[in-house]
């Protein structure tokens, strides 16, 4: 066994599990590919500014939870902690925004990073699939992105899950709340920590997860009492819209998103057998981002959806997967056959067939151990007889039933049983 382990709160994808993920990560992307949405990959890291000015210095993610390094030559990173950021960054530093063909549609998959207490659906490595729509403020774009992340947890077979929307205003009407909240928060018993953050952005204190502060909370005043007459028009016709769509969701006034750029639109996804960690996902929309990390007005919506948190959720449902076999053909040899077999397989890889075959010179009994652990509906056995005659023996793994093929038609034989 290796000295070596995974670090404190990450974890390795291996077979068969890894299988999940992919499968899932696929599932997402899949209704994002059908909508417009091109697909983008960003740096494992990036410059540690672009985070603490746009995801806001008040924020765990930021102040407590980044993982940050300084370069030989001085400058100062950190490993992504999540994804607007980085692919708003990417689109202005290609103008995609200047191609007269807004908005743009980005979705991404990746690998994020942040320094938490590791528990069961919280993990200081994460996985996520995202979508950005960049460069236009309309409401039929926040419903679309909602009803594509409905889309993608039905296909899956997830079931109960809600989605829960509200709206944050904008900065018309928000600064009256702001004002209100904050007086609201000075009167309750806070930390000194929380009250610091009361001072720079209040709604923070809405999302504390704490069950002290969550009941002093109960009588704070709601947002959606404070929004502007285009806020709550805006809202109106995304509830609308998505509603129109057959998605159910649940009005939430309290809910807010623990990064400081989202605007209007918030929403997220959460699944009660998850316990604590019950959201899978969520987003919204952020009409300043843009301007926070030195570009022009750009109004966006978006969302990221958590991979491994969607995988507990299914596994939490008792939900299968519909998963391919990685193999359809698994090769046998025996005596002097290898040479022939090892070819065989080759031809049907490259006929598009997924074949494997035994390695290691084992015998017939400990290879066709391995054709049954591999799943394929179909072994191909043959030995130095066999060969002399011209052909090999399919065997149906389901039935059992063997039959003589010759080696110039196995692989087309073989195709036409997978049909």
């Amino acid at each position: 066994m290796s000295t070596f382990k995974a670090p404190k709160g990450t974890y390795d994808l291996i077979p068969p599990r890894s299988a999940k993920f992919l499968a899932v990560r696929e599932a997402i992307a899949a209704p994002l590919r059908n909508s417009g949405y091109g697909y983008v990959e960003t740096p494992g890291f990036e410059n540690v500014e672009l985070f603490s000015r746009g995801v806001g210095e008040s924020t765990d993610i930021v102040s407590k939870e980044m993982y940050t390094l300084t370069t030989k030559g001085g400058d100062q990173l950190a490993l992504r902690p999540e994804g607007t950021a980085s692919v708003l960054r990417a689109a202005l530093e290609a103008n995609l925004h200047k191609q007269g063909n807004l908005p743009v549609k980005l979705y991404y998959s990746g690998s994020y990073y942040r320094y938490e207490r590791a528990q069961a659906g919280r993990y200081r490595h994460f996985s996520q699939v995202g979508a950005e729509a960049i460069g236009a403020e309309d409401p039929a774009l926040d419903a679309e992105l909602i009803i594509l992340a409905d889309q993608a947890y039905r296909s899956l077979g997830l079931k109960n899950f809600r989605i829960l929307l509200n709206s944050l205003g904008d900065k018309e009407c928000r600064p009256a709340y702001r004002e209100t909240l904050q007086a609201f928060l000075r009167g309750l018993d806070l930390d000194e920590e929380t009250l610091r953050r009361a001072e720079i952005n209040p709604l923070r204190v809405l999302d504390d997860k704490r069950d002290d502060v969550q009941k002093q909370l109960v009588d704070a005043p709601l947002l959606r009492d404070y929004l502007c007459d285009a806020c709550k028009a805006y809202h109106e016709e995304v509830r609308a819209l998505v509603t129109a769509a057959g998605v159910v969701f649940e009005d939430d006034p309290k809910l807010v998103r623990g990064l400081d750029y989202y605007t209007r639109t918030t929403f997220e996804f959460v699944h009660d057998g998850l316990g604590s960690q019950s959201a899978v996902g969520g987003g919204g929309r952020y009409d300043g981002l843009s301007e926070m990390i030195g570009g022009p007005a750009l109004p966006s919506v978006g969302w990221a959806l958590g991979v491994d948190r969607t995988v507990l959720a299914l596994e939490a449902e008792g939900a299968e997967l519909a998963i391919p076999g990685s193999t359809d053909v698994f090769a046998v040899a025996l005596g002097e056959a290898k040479p022939t077999l090892f070819g065989l397989v080759t031809e049907l890889r490259r006929a598009g067939v997924a074949a494997d075959m035994s390695f290691g010179g084992k015998g017939l009994k400990g290879a066709m151990k391995d054709a049954n652990r591999s799943g394929a509906r179909f072994a191909i056995v043959a030995g130095d007889r066999d060969l002399a005659e011209g052909v090999v023996q399919l065997k149906d793994m389901e039935s059992g039933e063997q039959t003589a093929v010759a080696l110039d038609a196995l692989v087309e034989s073989v195709r036409a049983k997978l049909v």
